[in-house]
């Protein structure tokens, strides 16, 4: 155990996490001196490689100096912070990294502000100082700041600080005053592994006691089956070990005998015949494991707490799709399906519910953001999933009797020319403004308060007022009274008149009234939203209209049409984009934006009957 160090890497996205897991991996020395290796190494979703973010907690370790280092790689993104809380119980220390130029942003508070309630020790690594705008001296003043805010221990308090080019693969105990390329290129990354030797206490565990291990992930292997992944907190876990299982939330528990133990080593796992209290392992034989519960010796049955999840703050509704052209692209379409796939989604994901509505057609998921569940529903859309899903609401909750809704903290970058039209658009979203920095190089740093609902919709337009160069970052704060009001959308849809497939005559009659989604041979139908118009109300539109032979004219005599290129929504703009009374039909193939109600006619009542009311 004395030789043992296990480490969580907390930070703000793209502060480069898994940059620096890479660095730390490369110079261990897992990898032949010939060998070909990519970057991103942790990152082995195929959504996470394309969006170059880390969706899933991940574990490697290396040795150094006779220590094996335990690493969790963790996201960064403010909706997955349930991967952070629950691997956070696996370790004894923390590498708090940040950005050289940016300094702390709202997720280096929530990652912080968890690690300090655990008593985990930190250790700053002030990342990227190799930036031409790099600050690094300024950075360590705001960070040693955020400590003090967050109530950190005197012991807290006296972090070291390592200075960091994660890409270089260069760490250094005092900051360069001249950074040169010969200099990142000579440095190593061994002054942070020492660091980490030297501050991060070994763990605590006596391996001659009782068996005691808490699952914190799953896995699942196609040769052994699934993987309870934990770190062993008391005892010796051994292969073919009799244990009892204990559920997490219930008192029942039950007898098995461990399969094979497995510990990690750089991106592989290897099988050991034992491993001891401090160890992190995966372990096979659990065929219904999941994450929270206890692995304990037969004779101490003592399950070990987990910790309190932060509640979810979205919610959207998933449903069987209805549409015409239902069934035609996916595999699994039936709500059983749907429902079996997001029951194991919530297995894994603890940070996630899954409620039942009134229909066995529709569930409700609910989630720390739109990111979080826009990821779910691009899972299963690759996986051959057909449904539906709603727009994103918050959830409010009942407090005293008064209802009160999720208050976030954003944090924006702009560049001076565009503040004024970002303060007047979060103006109008009930946003209140609770510090601006003055301009630095070019750039203003604005911090705002404002209701989770009024942020939904608003990412697209900002980048669009800021011309794509506006940075916007936001977490949860807690609940506030309800501020009333709602933020609706400020322009109507072009709505398809009929079914069948969109043609080149009747697009040309349409974008006169507004911006197209879909472009000629695509097939619509019914109440599918084909466009946006910058007109209040919504507008049917006929794109299946072809200009018929006549004894007048031939249909080739005009002129040939032309049509502006169609604006190519992704998920999470069009999540962004539609209203109470639309829906997005998800497909394997396709992504589309329908009216709930089909039928223009009924539609039309409907809308008569909705205004009269209000």
């Amino acid at each position: 155990m004395k030789n043992i160090r296990d480490i969580a890497i907390i930070a703000h996205v793209d502060h480069g996490k898994t940059t620096l897991v890479d660095a730390m991996l490369k110079q261990s020395g897992i990898f032949r001196q010939n060998q070909e290796v990519r970057t991103q190494l942790m990152d082995s979703n195929d959504i996470e490689r394309e969006r170059g973010i880390t969706i899933m907690a991940k574990n490697t370790a290396i040795s150094y100096k006779d220590t094996r280092i335990n690493i969790v790689d963790t996201p960064g993104h403010a909706d997955f912070g349930g991967e952070v809380e629950r691997v956070l119980k696996m370790v004894d220390g923390v590498l708090l990294l940040v950005d050289a130029y940016d300094g702390p942003m709202p997720q280096t508070r929530f990652v912080l502000r968890k690690a300090l309630e655990m008593d985990l020790v930190p250790i700053v690594v002030i990342n990227k100082i190799d930036r031409p705008d790099a600050r690094p001296d300024e950075v360590a003043d705001l960070i040693y700041e955020l400590f003090m805010e967050l109530g950190a221990s005197d012991k807290q308090i006296d972090f070291p600080i390592i200075y960091c080019s994660g890409k270089d693969g260069a760490a250094f105990t005092e900051c360069p005053e001249n950074i040169s390329p010969e200099l990142l290129s000579e440095a190593t990354i061994f002054p942070l592994l020492d660091c980490i030797i030297d501050h991060i206490p070994e763990p605590e565990g006596d391996p001659e006691a009782a068996l005691q291990i808490l699952v914190s992930n799953i896995d699942y292997d196609s040769y052994i089956g699934r993987i309870a992944i934990g770190r062993v907190e008391r005892g010796t876990v051994r292969s073919m070990q009799q244990a009892v299982h204990a559920r997490y939330g219930d008192e029942l528990s039950e007898n098995f005998r461990i399969g094979k133990v497995l510990v990690f080593e750089g991106l592989n796992r290897r099988a050991v015949d034992s491993a001891p209290a401090g160890e992190i392992v995966c372990m096979a034989g659990i065929d219904d494991v999941n994450i929270g519960d206890s692995i304990c010796d037969p004779e101490h049955v003592e399950p070990l707490p987990f910790v309190d999840i932060d509640e979810p703050t979205i919610a959207m509704t998933f449903s069987v799709n209805d549409s015409p052209l239902a069934g035609k692209e996916g595999h699994y379409v039936t709500s059983r399906q749907i429902r079996e796939r997001l029951e194991r989604e919530m297995h894994k994901n603890v940070a996630m519910r899954l409620e039942n509505t009134d229909t066995t057609d529709a569930f409700i998921v609910k989630g720390r953001g739109e990111l979080q569940i826009s990821i779910l529903i691009e899972e299963m859309r690759r996986e051959g999933y057909e449904f539906q899903v709603s727009r994103p609401h918050v959830i409010t909750k009942l407090v005293n009797g008064e209802v009160q809704e999720p208050e976030e903290l954003l944090m924006i970058d702009v560049g001076e020319a565009y503040s004024g039209v970002v303060i007047e658009k979060l103006g109008k979203r009930k946003a209140e403004m609770i510090s601006m920095l003055p301009p630095h190089k070019g750039s203003i740093r604005m911090e705002f308060r404002i209701p989770s609902r009024c942020l939904i919709g608003y990412r697209s337009e900002f980048l669009t007022d800021t011309r794509g160069t506006g940075i916007m970052n936001s977490i949860l704060s807690g609940f506030v009274p309800w501020k009333g009001g709602s933020v609706a959308r400020d322009h109507g849809v072009l709505v398809a008149f009929e079914d069948g497939l969109a043609v080149t005559y009747g697009l040309h009659n349409a974008q006169d009234r507004g911006r197209l989604f879909i472009g000629a041979g695509e097939e619509v139908y019914e109440g599918m939203i084909v466009g946006e118009t910058m007109r209040g109300d919504d507008i049917p539109v006929n794109v299946c209209k072809a200009k018929h032979v006549s004894n007048m004219r031939s249909s080739g005599s005009d002129e040939a049409l032309r049509l502006s290129p169609p604006v190519s929504l992704s998920l999470e703009q069009c999540l962004e984009f539609i209203d109470d009374d639309e829906l997005i039909e998800v497909t394997p193939q396709k992504i589309r934006m329908r009216k709930r109600i089909l039928n223009t006619v009924l539609r039309q009542k409907a809308d008569a009957h909705k205004k009269q009311s209000d």
